[in-house]
């Protein structure tokens, strides 16, 4: 397993420790594209998302895509169940941008009914789409077409010999049901290949990936299946993948929430920003409020996260909302506000630049920000690997 590799300083107790900006090593693997996304080889993360809407309502699952492409997701899945919703992809896939994954279960006709509709890859869960004979069907029409395949393999389903010899999911034994698959296409001469192990066990899954990723160079994508609500679905899998990607492990992700698909884009793309893995957008900080708060600080983060959440430029806003460490603070960040009782300083690159009233803070930021010019050093959307 490739560890980041970071520069040692020796703390007050001379003892070593690693500076933890350093840019992390990125994990050596073999590039695939997926339409116009590249996976691996280097390329950035790239974020994925799959649909909640029934595939054959064309117009419904096509907005809900092109919804996703505004949130700036890179690749969106779609669920192919049944025969309608084969049918519909034809339609799905030449009426999007992005690129659209079919994702496969049990029935491996429907694979090759999305291949003939060009998606840009088709997952298939191993432990579900039956002999051997079929996946060769499904592999021999996705080397014609170019059609790169992902191997899902998920601890809940997982074949019945591998849990015999296991007694339960283990890291080993995702491992093997991969392997086995990923033989599979080895062997007919299949090499377009991502791999994901996920489980909705945080621990299992680090494992799991860590294993593949000390042992091959396949591609991986990166998630915690079945993750849970916003609140609890975003914790584990900021854990699980942050963890790895950290590590170096880790080409593309899907935070898998019960919530609407833009909304794992958005958690998606900030795990990747907070460890300096994605183009940034405005990135707003704010203090957690005390007793010394004394102004509206939720309303005025709630105000600014609306006009500026998504705005594509790399600025730093911080809003500190008391005099304690609020100036210090304040004037570190592209754009800082320091807030007192009813009044506030604006900082622009830690020089002070006006008091402003507590109602005037929001327009104030918004202001700076539009006219704000990154040095050229800042512009680089993604970090050395």
């Amino acid at each position: 397993m490739n560890d980041p590799v970071l520069p040692i300083v020796k703390d007050a107790n001379n003892g070593e420790q690693p500076i933890t900006t350093a840019p992390f090593r990125r994990r050596k693997t073999r590039l695939v594209h997926v339409g116009s996304i590249p996976v691996g080889g280097g390329s950035p993360v790239s974020v994925q998302t799959m649909t909640k809407t029934k595939t054959s309502d064309i117009d419904a699952t096509v907005a809900q895509i092109n919804r996703c492409e505004e949130a700036g997701v890179d690749i969106v899945r779609v669920t192919v169940n049944d025969k309608e919703a084969a049918e519909a992809m034809y339609e799905i896939v030449k009426q999007t941008n992005i690129p659209i994954v079919a994702d496969i279960h049990f029935n491996h006709v429907f694979a090759l009914e999305a291949i003939k509709a060009n998606v840009a890859k088709v997952r298939i869960n191993p432990g579900n789409i039956g002999k051997v004979d079929r996946i060769h069907q499904v592999l021999g029409a996705a080397k014609e077409n170019n059609t790169p395949i992902r191997i899902g393999v998920n601890s809940g389903s997982l074949e019945e010999d591998i849990l015999d010899k296991y007694g339960y999911p283990t890291p080993e034994a995702l491992y093997e049901s991969a392997m086995r698959h990923a033989g599979i296409c080895e062997d007919f001469g299949f090499t377009d290949v991502i791999i994901s192990v996920k489980s909705t066990d945080v621990r299992l899954m680090i494992e799991a990936y860590r294993l593949i990723a000390e042992r091959t160079d396949y591609p991986l994508h990166l998630g915690v299946t079945e993750a849970g609500t916003t609140r609890i679905g975003t914790i584990k899998s900021s854990v699980g993948i942050g963890t790895l990607l950290a590590e170096g492990i880790g080409d593309t992700i899907r935070v898998s929430l019960t919530d609407q698909p833009e909304k794992e884009v958005e958690v998606g793309k900030d795990i990747l920003r907070s460890l300096g893995l994605a183009s940034r957008n405005v990135e707003l900080i704010a203090c957690p409020t005390c007793g010394r708060l004394e102004v509206d600080l939720f309303g005025i983060m709630e105000q600014l996260e609306n006009a500026l959440g998504h705005l594509k430029k790399p600025v730093k806003v911080a809003v500190l909302g008391c005099v304690v460490n609020g100036p210090g603070e304040a004037s570190e960040a592209d754009i800082g506000v320091a807030a007192g009782k009813g009044v506030a300083i604006l900082y622009r690159k830690g020089e002070v630049i006006r008091r402003v009233k507590e109602e005037d803070i929001v327009p104030a930021v918004i202001e700076e920000v539009t006219n704000f010019q990154p040095d050229e050093g800042e512009k680089q959307t993604e970090i050395s690997v």
